[in-house]
């Protein structure tokens, strides 16, 4: 087990990725916080297949673009397994919706700044005060960053831009204390996220421009995650890894 006795806070880690990756952490040992927006439903779901694969999580519902709510996410991880915090994955985040600049308003602006930055700029620093050496912080971008987004997707494409940039500026700060910062820049991964925000044509003219040739997997992003969180990561730090099946950049 890479992660035994580490502990290890998901915002977002209720659905979707964040599950896979919740339940990827818990079975390679560590205590899993998995936080959740508004669906309890799903929350306990996942809860249940990390026991019945024989690992600990505790759920905590809150909003992470919300101070408050950030403060007792943390507060419930110290008091279930103490005041060290080993890892921490920034999930939470999203595109909300599709606009065009001219249909863009102040609160579309702040809406998407809020949910896919500052929920990670909330948590990173909640975070840090619980960290050590050897604590790891992954990040979660999207290859929206790297390519401006599809149609109508520029203020999320230029909030995810954000998230890598502020990863390389947390590994700096971090990195004389022993604290590894980086991010995971998906493509187009098979998640509810890409049944609700892009077409089947568009999903498959894309899948088929990778070298690869598909879509990616839930657990694939997992597995990149919890080899961030472990020590075989140990000099990688500041990085944003792209995990889009080959999918090149200009």
């Amino acid at each position: 087990m890479k992660l035994k006795g580490k502990v290890a806070v998901v915002t977002g880690g209720a659905r979707d990725l964040g599950r896979e990756i919740s339940l990827k952490l818990a079975k390679e040992g560590a205590k899993v916080v998995v936080n959740y927006y508004d669906n309890e439903e799903d929350a306990l779901e996942t809860k249940k297949f990390i026991t019945e694969a024989g690992g600990q999580c505790i759920v905590v519902q809150g909003d992470m673009t919300k101070s408050a709510d950030v403060e007792r996410l943390f507060n419930e991880c110290k008091k279930s397994y103490g005041e060290k915090l080993d890892i921490l994955v920034n999930v939470v985040g999203g595109l909300v919706g599709r606009k065009k600049i001219t249909e863009q308003d102040e609160s579309w602006y702040d809406f998407l700044m809020n949910v896919n930055m500052k929920s990670c700029w909330l948590c990173t620093r909640q975070a840090v005060p619980m960290m050590g050496k050897g604590a790891s912080i992954i990040n979660f971008s999207s290859q929206a960053a790297r390519d401006g987004g599809g149609p109508g997707a520029s203020m999320y494409a230029t909030s995810k831009g954000a998230v890598m940039t502020f990863t390389r500026s947390m590994a700096k700060e971090l990195g004389p204390d022993g604290i590894r910062v980086n991010a995971v820049a998906p493509g187009m991964i098979a998640t509810s996220f890409h049944d609700r925000f892009s077409s089947p044509e568009g999903r498959k003219n894309v899948a088929a421009g990778t070298p690869l040739r598909r879509e990616g997997i839930g657990y694939e992003v997992a597995d990149l995650v919890v080899y961030l969180a472990s020590e075989e990561s140990s000099f990688i730090t500041g990085t944003n890894i792209d995990i889009n099946g080959g999918t090149y950049y200009s």
